[in-house]
C-alpha cells in the first residue's frame, strides 16, 4: 500500500533530518566551540520543537487529511537543514535544532494516515511497524552521517569542519524527496483524498474540547512522553558519549550508537503485533494489559542498568 510506504519513509527522513547533528558533534562543538550547557540546549530545542509541532498537526490532519499536512511539514522545515551548514554560532546552532525537531511532528501524521488505511485487527501492527521503522532513521543517521563526513573528506580532501557542513545535504535532499513523493503518490484514505470525501460534522475544537477532559488521553500521552522521551534523549547523546568516554573513531562510534535506534526495526512492529493478537480475545482490555506489562518490563531494565553503578553498600542491600 502506497499511503504506508510513504508515511514510513517521510518519517523516516525527518528522523534522520534531526538526528543528523548528534553523531557529528565531536566535529560540530569544535568548530562552533560549544559548551557542554549549549550542546544540551540544543539536544532540549530538538525535542521542544517536535512537541509543539505535535500539537498543531493533529489540528492540521483533521483539516487537510494527513498527505498534505505530512508533505508540508516537511517542505517547511527542508530549509532548516539545509541552513544548517551555515550556522556559525551556539544560538544558531540550537535554533536549526529547533525547526528541524519540529519535522518528527510527523509521527502525527503517520499514525493517523494508517488508522484511516487499516482496520481495527491489524491496525495496532500497521501503526507498529510504520512508526517503528520510521524511528530507525534515528538509527541510521548514527552510520550515514560519519561516513559521510569520511567520504566527503577523503574524495574531496576537504577539512573536518569543511566536511560536515557538506554532510548536511544528504538529509536535506532526502527529506525534500519524501515530500513530493507524499505529494504526488500518496493517498488519505482508501477511496480517495481527505478534501473530496470530507463531511460535515463536528467542529475541531468541540473534539479538541472532549479530548482534553478524557483522563485517559492524559494518561497515555504520560505514559508515550516517558518512553519516548528516554528514545530522544538517548539519540540526542549516545554517539557522542561513546566518542569521548572510550576514545572511539567517530564512524566507530556512530555504529555503536545505531544498534540502540535500530532495535526499532523489531520493537515496534512487536509490540503492536502483540497488541492486536490479544485484542482479539480480550479487546481494548488486552491491549491494556500489554501495554501495561511492557511498560513494566521496561522498567525493571532501566533498574537493571542502575545497578552497577550503586555503591557497594547499597548493592548488598538491593541483592537481599
Amino acid at each position: 500500500m502506497r499511503a504506508f510506504h510513504l508515511s514510513l519513509l517521510s518519517f523516516f527522513a525527518c528522523f534522520v533530518s534531526t538526528f543528523a547533528a548528534p553523531p557529528l558533534l565531536p566535529i560540530i562543538r569544535d568548530n562552533l566551540n560549544l559548551t557542554a550547557a549549549e550542546i544540551g540546549y540544543a539536544g532540549i530545542a530538538s525535542v521542544t520543537g517536535a512537541i509543539v509541532a505535535r500539537i498543531a498537526m493533529g489540528a492540521a490532519c483533521d483539516t487537510v487529511g494527513p498527505r498534505l499536512a505530512s508533505a508540508s511539514l516537511i517542505l517547511i522545515t527542508a530549509p532548516a537543514v539545509f541552513f544548517t551548514p551555515t550556522v556559525s554560532s551556539p544560538v544558531s546552532f540550537v535554533l536549526v535544532r529547533f525547526l528541524t525537531g519540529c519535522s518528527l511532528a510527523t509521527f502525527v501524521s503517520t499514525q493517523y494516515w494508517m488508522s484511516s488505511m487499516f482496520s481495527s485487527p491489524v491496525v495496532g501492527t500497521a501503526n507498529g511497524v510504520a512508526a517503528g521503522w520510521g524511528n530507525l532513521g534515528g538509527g541510521a543517521t548514527q552510520l550515514v552521517m560519519p561516513f559521510a563526513v569520511t567520504l566527503i573528506r577523503r574524495s574531496t580532501g576537504a577539512a573536518k569542519f569543511t566536511a560536515w557542513r557538506i554532510a548536511f545535504y544528504v538529509p536535506g535532499l532526502f527529506q525534500m524527496m519524501t515530500a513530493f513523493a507524499v505529494l504526488i503518490f500518496g493517498q488519505d484514505l482508501p477511496d480517495g483524498n481527505f478534501r473530496r470525501l470530507e463531511n460535515s460534522g463536528d467542529e475541531i475544537p468541540q473534539i479538541l474540547f472532549h479530548g482534553v477532559r478524557n483522563y485517559r488521553g492524559w494518561i497515555l500521552a504520560l505514559t508515550y512522553g516517558y518512553c519516548f522521551g528516554v528514545e530522544l534523549t538517548m539519540d540526542n547523546v549516545i554517539a557522542e558519549y561513546f566518542y569521548d568516554r572510550f576514545n572511539l573513531e567517530l564512524q566507530t562510534a556512530g555504529m555503536i550508537a545505531a544498534s540502540f535506534g535500530l532495535a526499532n526495526l523489531i520493537s515496534r512492529p512487536v509490540g503492536g503485533r502483540l497488541s492486536d493478537e490479544v485484542a482479539k480475545r480480550f479487546g481494548m482490555r488486552g491491549r491494556l494489559w500489554t501495554l501495561w506489562l511492557v511498560q513494566t518490563l521496561a522498567a525493571c531494565g532501566l533498574t537493571f542498568g542502575v545497578v552497577p553503578f550503586v555503591s557497594r553498600r547499597w548493592k548488598i542491600y538491593c541483592t537481599c
